[in-house]
């Protein structure tokens, strides 16, 4: 994870923080053969647990290690939005989730890539990092294991159901405004940041 640009290093790839983040992509079809195959939803949860402790060590061993690099600048955010994507499209699926919701989060993630390339006009290929965008992830990942605990019976299934619900709505809404706030921070920094001619990699 690699949110200070002015720390990055282009030619790295191959540093402890990228390794993370590729186990942690590594482990998507996983978790839908999981869900959608034998249905072995605890193995599914394990693997979610993994990833979101992943998703907080690339970041730590980032800042740590001085390892930042641009590869990791955007390896890090598609593993994140590839990982919800999964979740959703799995839970939509065994109907634990509404289609709405499996559409909603995707839908926002896809109007904001159409940002990237005015981005690579300014000489940047990832959208600036926001703290919201962050804490969205955050309740997010903490409700589909609860959505999916809550696909069962008794009192342990309907308070994970309840509380994974109220992750959700959180999630959902902090999703879609950090989304707003991404956009007007590429908004301003498009007008205060001269085209580069030659391209961002130039």
């Amino acid at each position: 994870m690699a949110d200070d640009t002015t720390r990055t290093d282009d030619g790295r790839v191959w540093t402890v923080p990228n390794l993370l983040s590729m186990a942690r992509l590594a482990g998507v079809p996983l978790f839908l053969w999981l869900v959608l195959g034998p249905e072995a939803d605890g193995w599914a949860l394990l693997l979610l647990a993994v990833s979101g402790v992943t998703d907080y060590l690339d970041g730590y061993l980032a800042r740590k290690l001085d390892q930042f690099s641009r590869f990791g600048q955007v390896l890090d955010p598609v593993a994140d939005r590839l990982y919800i994507l999964a979740v959703v499209v799995g839970l939509a699926f065994r109907d634990i989730i509404p289609w709405w919701v499996a559409v909603i989060l995707p839908l926002r993630d896809a109007l904001l890539w159409i940002l990237v390339p005015i981005l690579r006009t300014r000489g940047y290929s990832a959208l600036p990092v926001h703290f919201l965008g962050k804490a969205a992830t955050f309740n997010l990942l903490y409700a589909f294991p609860l959505l999916l605990l809550g696909d069962g019976e008794g009192t342990m299934a309907t308070l994970a159901d309840v509380f994974g619900w109220a992750f959700a709505g959180w999630g959902i809404g902090l999703y879609w405004w950090a989304g707003i706030l991404y956009a007007y921070q590429v908004y301003r920094f498009v007008q205060a940041t001269p085209r580069r001619a030659d391209g961002p990699d130039g």
